[in-house]
């Protein structure tokens, strides 16, 4: 397992400027640096058309660690609702259409679930699968979940993607109406950069 220095950052394989804020500043609290992929927008780009949230994860690093000589992770992540069937799931960030605004997934949602109203029609959760690649090897691959409720109204600025809609029980609030901090510490994508966080500092696991 690679151990990460601070003169040696994690890439990040994503365009997405809040994962990227996300990631930064769960790391910098432990004195490892995230930084985007240099050129990220101009490089080849990966082709996710695995079928689970770790296939995608697996490619997407695989693929953008022949890129660089350092140590490169991606995320792949979703939101799946019952009553949908498990959608948006892999579609989560086009649900709308390839080039959809979080706005039009979330209204793509709305009109989904229609009229529905009951709160176990309504549950939801999210999941986050994260892959380390170095050099075209895959170092390791972590996994966080969140479950929760899909409201019939947005509540919070905060967050991205589905965040406004999706409730959080055990905090009384939604994704959105937490600090980045809170949101963290419950959230999928904490819970998967955590174990990856882990696992770089006391490299005890075998690589995948």
């Amino acid at each position: 397992m690679l151990l990460i220095t601070p003169d040696s950052p994690l890439y990040l394989a994503s365009s997405n400027p809040g994962k990227l804020r996300e990631f930064s500043a769960a790391a910098l609290a432990r004195g490892i640096r995230v930084e985007p992929l240099p050129g990220f927008k101009s490089l080849p780009a990966c082709i996710e058309d695995g079928n689970s949230f770790e296939e995608n994860a697996r490619k997407k690093a695989l693929h953008y660690s022949a890129f660089v000589s350092g140590a490169v992770f991606a995320d792949d992540s979703g939101i799946s609702v019952d009553a949908l069937g498990g959608a948006p799931g892999l579609f989560s960030a086009r649900f709308a259409g390839p080039d959809a605004t979080d706005d039009e997934n979330n209204l793509k949602l709305m009109e989904e679930l229609g009229e529905a109203d009951s709160r176990s029609t309504r549950a939801a959760h999210y999941l986050c699968v994260i892959a380390l690649a170095q050099g075209g090897r895959i170092l390791c691959v972590t996994e966080g979940r969140a479950d929760g409720v899909i409201l019939a109204e947005p509540r919070g600025k905060g967050g991205f993607g589905y965040d406004p809609y999706f409730y959080y029980a055990p905090l009384g609030m939604t994704f959105a109406e937490l600090q980045p901090d809170e949101k963290y510490a419950v959230s999928h994508r904490g819970k998967a950069f955590r174990q990856l966080l882990d696992l770089i500092e006391h490299p005890t696991a075998k690589s995948s």
